[in-house]
């Protein structure tokens, strides 16, 4: 039985005294692959910033399978948070990755470093400034900066957001790739996408419920997102939020 890495209990958390998370639940095993789809607002970033300790939860807990768990959790953010005029080369974003809690020399940090550029498949653009990429690019590199210190755990924060179309495929090959030694949170608007992919699901709109396995059917949409899914498409199911 896959270990029990991360276990979320009753968190609520908000921002200025205003609750926009309340009493989520989620319990995360090794080689977990978990989608988190909801509507924008509905909390799914404020629930993986708890996660990550970014955010202090007004309530409830976080508990780590092992104390060094907690500072194995690779991140990758939404593009918004990401100054592409800062003068920053694909490599040192990637070095800014490897953890200083971690005793490794500074060869074993640019072995690691060239290792995972190359798994990246971006030996091509090492040099080049972040302004410069493309949606593909830049994921790669995000990508390859959340994975140098070879996490046990993976949250990816709408990377479908700035996604290059011809890398999508290849990206989602990928994470099934990584998700054999490595457990995923995945957050993403893309419901198709995440179905097709993932092993669970979780659906935060203030509340969190959780689909055990990926076989969600219309009803269960449905009742979620409070639209019929044989009338029209997820498209234009999410542009109303």
């Amino acid at each position: 039985m896959n270990e029990l890495l991360v276990d979320v209990k009753n968190i609520s958390a908000g921002y200025e005294g205003k609750i926009v998370l309340r009493d989520a639940s989620l319990s995360v095993y090794e080689q977990d692959f978990i989608g988190i789809i909801g509507p924008n607002g509905g909390g799914k970033t404020t629930f993986v910033k708890v996660i990550l300790g970014l955010i202090k939860p007004v309530s409830g807990s976080v508990q780590f399978a092992r104390k060094e768990l907690k500072m194995r959790i690779g991140y990758m953010p939404q593009t918004n948070s990401i100054d592409r005029k800062f003068p920053i080369l694909v490599s040192e974003v990637i070095a800014s990755g490897v953890g200083r809690e971690r005793n490794i020399s500074k060869m074993q940090k640019q072995e690691r470093i060239c290792e995972i550029i190359e798994e990246m498949g971006i030996e091509a653009i090492r040099n080049a400034p972040i302004g410069e990429l493309s949606g593909g690019q830049l994921q790669r590199t995000l990508l390859a900066r959340a994975l140098v210190n070879k996490p046990e755990l993976l949250i990816l924060d709408e990377p479908d957001s700035y996604i290059d179309k011809r890398f999508e495929l290849h990206f989602y090959e990928l994470l099934q790739k990584i998700n054999r030694k490595t457990a995923i949170i995945l957050i993403s608007h893309d419901i198709g996408m995440v179905i097709s992919t993932v092993k669970n699901i979780a659906y935060i709109n203030e509340t969190l419920q959780y689909h055990s396995g990926s076989d969600i059917d219309n009803r269960w949409l449905e009742e979620h997102f409070k639209y019929p899914f044989d009338r029209i498409g997820q498209d234009d199911i999410l542009q109303g939020y």
